[in-house]
């Protein structure tokens, strides 16, 4: 049986975070606040995490509110801010994304891909696509910082692999 456009998405986007989650579970804690390319690692997936958060709906929502930690140009990766973030928080942050994106793709049909949110310029399978470029940016920059300081590659779910129900998995290759 064939599957529809918006039954592809949702599976792509909960292995997507299912992968995200895995690469923060992944990173030793002597990186966290290491600096790459002047922003610390935690900056770097606060700034994928906030996009996410952001982009992947709706970036002109009038609704839309800041997380618990944000702070003006904590997600910018070209200013430095004074705001550290513990692996807590951001997992904190990361769970309450996943249940909001999870949610909005669980609702989603075709017909509704073609969609334009309230006040943006693009369609709902636009931003949704470019969140999946975005994303598997900065997944691939952070996890070559992980295999070149651990000399271990993350585990990915490839397009078959079934998520793992639990924590009990191998967290790298």
């Amino acid at each position: 049986m064939e599957k529809t456009l918006s039954n592809i998405i949702q599976d792509q986007t909960n292995r997507a975070l299912w992968e995200l989650k895995n690469i923060i579970d992944c990173i030793p804690k002597e990186l966290w606040q290491k600096n790459y390319c002047g922003m610390p690692l935690y900056k770097h997936i606060y700034h994928t995490l906030h996009s996410l958060d952001l982009w992947f709906i709706n970036p002109n929502d009038k609704n839309y509110t800041e997380p618990f930690l944000h702070i003006p140009n904590l997600n910018n990766l070209d200013i430095v801010t004074d705001r550290k973030i513990s692996n807590e928080e951001i997992l904190v942050y990361y769970f309450s994304i996943k249940k909001k994106i999870t949610k909005y793709t669980s609702n989603l049909t075709d017909s509704k891909l073609y969609e334009i949110p309230q006040n943006c310029k693009y369609n709902k399978f636009n931003l949704i696509i470019a969140q999946f470029r975005h994303l598997h940016t900065h997944m691939g920059m952070i996890m070559g910082w992980i295999i070149e300081s651990t000399g271990n590659w993350p585990a990915v779910l490839g397009l078959e692999k079934p998520i793992p129900a639990d924590d009990n998995y191998e967290k790298f290759c």
